[in-house]
């Protein structure tokens, strides 16, 4: 598939089709990278996605609870002011 390099502001860019863009799943951010003289679009990767939902289900199952158990440190028993 063919693209024109089009002007934008002060810099370069091209139209992606809809269809390739859901094909791969390109969202709102997208990481870019030159390998062997080709430049390479991909999804972005979020590292904590899904943490906020993760986080919820184990609240609603009642397995949010510290492991272990909490221990005084210095600054809690000797520095620490109400």
């Amino acid at each position: 598939m063919k693209a024109k390099i089009i002007q934008v502001g002060n810099s370069k860019g091209i139209r992606l089709p809809k269809p390739l863009i859901e094909q791969v799943g390109l969202a709102e951010e997208v990481e870019l990278e030159v390998r062997e003289g080709q430049i390479v679009i991909s999804p972005a990767v979020r590292p904590r996605r899904g943490w906020a939902d993760a986080a919820r289900a184990l609240s609603t199952r009642g397995e949010d609870r510290q492991l272990d158990k909490a221990l005084p440190t210095t600054f809690d028993q000797e520095e620490w002011e109400w």
